[in-house]
């Protein structure tokens, strides 16, 4: 736990001390189940999730982002810390950046990750690199190919290395106004986790609703 509140005290730190100079937006919301990749993160129950993200003229981005968690036997909150860049040529988009997921109450091992990106016009390729703290290692490479057009999307995702498994999720997502104010975000989902990914017998297949409310955090 004096892990988790140490990386994420530098890294609020960090944000707020250059926040002046960024744009700062928060989220807070909810789902009616956690999933990760294809995982599930909750044991089949709900989760309250909320996020903090600083972004700057030059592409550079930190943010931090918190869920709750249950592995069925044990729950806590998982805590992400991150940072990167992007950029965009033309219909072209890239990134490069890092994850530290961490979690409390031995809910999970912590680990960190490499994140690289790359897209055109509605199309993304997302590509993950790590390794999981367990005894012993385990190396893995996350590759996810996502599909957007207006509010629908589709994504395949598929683990290599120590890892082994695939997900298809698709989904819509859309904002709901009132009087021409954005009230919140909504979003719809289906995942299909394949079997040897979950490490059962059978896929699984999860119908995930979701809310969240996005602000803007101005500083005087």
């Amino acid at each position: 736990m004096k892990k988790q509140l140490i990386a994420t005290t530098v890294l609020l730190g960090s944000m707020a001390a250059s926040a002046m100079a960024a744009e700062v937006s928060g989220n807070a919301g909810f789902v009616s189940e956690y999933l990760f990749r294809g995982l599930p993160q909750t044991d089949g129950n709900a989760a309250a999730q909320a996020g903090l993200d600083v972004a700057y003229d030059s592409g550079a981005y930190l943010g931090t982002w918190g869920s709750s968690v249950d592995n069925g036997t044990d729950s806590g909150v998982e805590i992400d810390l991150y940072g990167g860049w992007a950029g965009s040529t033309g219909d072209f988009n890239y990134g490069i950046g890092g994850t530290f997921y961490t979690y409390t109450d031995d809910v999970d091992e912590d680990y960190l990750e490499l994140n690289l990106s790359g897209g055109w016009k509605w199309l993304t390729l997302d590509v993950a690199i790590g390794e999981y703290d367990t005894e012993p290692k385990q190396d893995y490479t996350f590759v996810s190919l996502t599909a957007e057009y207006e509010g629908l999307y589709l994504t395949y995702g598929d683990f290599g290395d120590d890892f082994d498994g695939s997900y298809l999720e698709a989904g819509y997502g859309d904002t709901l106004t009132a009087a021409g104010e954005d009230l919140f975000d909504w979003s719809i989902s289906v995942v299909r986790s394949e079997d040897k990914l979950l490490g059962k017998t059978d896929d699984d297949t999860t119908l995930i609703f979701g809310l969240v409310k996005n602000f803007d955090i101005k500083f005087q």
